[in-house]
C-alpha cells in the first residue's frame, strides 16, 4: 500500500461520513422520523467505509476473497441499507422549500429518467460487474489509484441506483410497474449469479483458482441474500398494493 492508496481510502471514506452526518441533523430536525430509518442509514454507512476505509480494503489487495467481502458489503448491503433509510424523503421534509423545489425538479429531470430505468441501473450494475472480473479492469485497479476510486465509486453508486430503481422507498416520479421490476430483478439476479460461475472456472488475471472458487461462492451465496432481501421487500409492496383493489372487489 503506497501513500496514495491511503489518500484513496479517505477519499472514498469522507463522503459517507459526511452525508451519514447530513442525514443525522436531518432526522433530529425531524421530531416524526422513525429511529429505525436513522438505524439503517447507520449500517449502510459502516458497511461502505468498511470496505473502503481500514485493514479490509488493504487485504483485499492481496485475498480475492476479502476483495469479494468488500465489493457485497459496499455494493449490496451499504445501497440496500441507505435505500430503505430513504434519504430522499428526508430531504424533501426538512431541506427550505426552495432547496426542496430544486431537488424535486431533478428528480422529474430527464437524466434521472434514464439513469433510473431499471435497464439502465441493471446494465451500470451488473455489466459493470462484467466488465471489471472479465477484463483487465481487475488488475488496472490494483495498480492506478485512479481506477481503483472510480471503480469503488462505480459500484456504490450503481449499487444504489440499481436498488431505488426496484424498490421504491424515496418518491419516484418516473415509476414501473412491479410485474416489469421484478422481471428486471430475475434478470439481474440471473445475470449476477452467472458471472460467479464464470469467475469460479475462469479467475480474473492474477487471481489464483482456489481462491477464485472461494471468492466466486461468497459472490453467489452473499448476492442472492441481497437479491432476496430486495426481492421480498419488492412483494411485500405489491401485496399492500393490490390489496385495496382487491377489498373494493370483494365488496362489490
Amino acid at each position: 500500500m503506497t501513500t496514495s492508496h491511503y489518500m484513496a481510502e479517505g477519499v472514498l471514506a469522507a463522503p459517507f461520513v459526511i452525508v451519514c452526518l447530513l442525514y443525522l441533523a436531518a432526522a433530529f430536525r425531524d421530531a416524526a422520523w422513525p429511529v429505525y430509518r436513522i438505524g439503517l442509514f447507520a449500517v449502510g454507512t459502516a458497511a461502505a467505509v468498511v470496505s473502503v476505509l481500514g485493514p479490509l480494503p488493504r487485504m483485499a489487495h492481496d485475498s480475492f476473497v476479502i476483495h469479494m467481502t468488500g465489493h457485497l458489503l459496499l455494493g449490496m448491503l451499504a445501497p440496500l441499507c441507505m435505500v430503505l433509510a430513504a434519504p430522499v424523503t428526508l430531504a424533501l421534509r426538512t431541506l427550505p422549500v426552495p432547496s426542496a423545489k430544486k431537488l424535486s425538479k431533478l428528480l422529474r429531470s430527464r437524466f434521472v429518467a434514464i439513469v433510473s430505468h431499471p435497464l439502465t441501473a441493471t446494465v451500470l450494475n451488473i455489466g459493470g460487474l462484467w466488465l471489471l472480473y472479465t477484463t483487465g479492469l481487475y488488475a488496472s485497479m490494483h495498480e492506478s489509484v485512479v481506477v481503483y476510486t472510480a471503480v469503488h465509486i462505480h459500484i456504490f453508486l450503481a449499487g444504489y441506483v440499481f436498488t431505488a430503481s426496484i424498490i421504491y422507498i424515496d418518491p419516484a416520479p418516473h415509476r414501473y410497474s412491479f410485474l416489469f421490476r421484478s422481471g428486471v430483478l430475475v434478470t439481474a439476479l440471473a445475470g449476477h449469479g452467472i458471472l460467479s460461475k464464470y469467475l469460479y472456472a475462469s479467475p480474473p488475471p492474477g487471481v489464483g483458482q482456489e481462491a477464485a472458487q472461494a471468492g466466486s461462492m461468497l459472490m453467489y451465496y452473499g448476492g442472492d441474500a441481497a437479491d432476496i432481501a430486495i426481492m421480498v421487500i419488492l412483494c411485500w409492496h405489491w401485496y399492500k398494493a393490490a390489496r385495496p383493489r382487491q377489498e373494493e372487489a370483494m365488496a362489490a
